[in-house]
């Protein structure tokens, strides 16, 4: 109960208290650092979730098992720029347990990676993005499973957002604050990763989502997770 109390403090009292002490503390870099701040505070709520949950230890051991597989990945194709296995992983992982698995795999695969590629700022934003990426994969599972063409559309839409977030923290850092022209033009110059980044979403999880599916179908009915 005290836990959803403080869940319910953060959304209503810490973020709009955030946002206005940002926004009179920070000068020109107020919208940046403001966004920074509720990105953090926004991942609090499903860490407070899935540590109310309870989650049994064959759980805790799958999910720590993926988001390993999430940042090893990473590494392995770090020589290729955009072409990772890290959103199909979290995908899989939303879609046989769960939107708050999902949450807490994407969240964690991009603060352990970024231990190897650079901690900074960007890196909650990245944790919120990649969280929920597997938040929404996790409420559509079911979709997900039962329809290629579902799975194949959500892989494409995953990298496509993920980039639009990442470019909407760009501008803001940037900038210090939102611009239009320079958002769009971010989303031009990027194109190309983007691109990249959606094709290699829809072929990591063609590749993936039936070996791993299986496995997962399995420790289900013989764990119960």
């Amino acid at each position: 109960m005290l836990k959803k109390v403080l869940g319910i403090v953060l959304l209503c009292v810490c973020i709009p208290a955030v946002v206005a002490g940002g926004l009179w503390l920070f000068g020109e870099q107020r919208y940046a650092w403001v966004t920074l701040c509720v990105a953090v505070l926004a991942c609090v709520p499903f860490f407070l979730s899935f540590e109310r949950s309870r989650a049994g230890a064959q759980r805790l051991a799958l999910l720590a098992v993926m988001t390993a597989l999430s940042v090893a990945g990473r590494v392995l194709f770090a020589a290729i720029p955009g072409f990772k296995p890290v959103t199909a992983l979290i995908v899989l992982t939303a879609m046989y347990f769960g939107p708050q698995a999902g949450f807490m795999t994407g969240a964690l695969s991009a603060l352990l990676s970024n231990f190897y590629f650079g901690q900074g700022p960007w890196t909650p934003m990245q944790m919120l993005a990649w969280g929920m990426v597997g938040f929404l994969a996790g409420l559509f599972a079911k979709r997900l499973q039962k329809s290629r063409v579902s799975l194949i559309l959500y892989g494409a839409f995953a990298g496509v957002l993920f980039s639009f977030v990442m470019d909407i923290w760009t501008v803001l850092w940037w900038d210090g604050g939102f611009n239009a022209a320079r958002y769009a033009a971010a989303v031009v110059s990027s194109a190309g990763f983007t691109a990249v980044y959606a094709v290699s979403n829809v072929v990591f999880l063609l590749v993936l989502a039936k070996p791993v599916g299986r496995v997962f179908a399995r420790l289900q009915q013989k764990y119960g997770l």
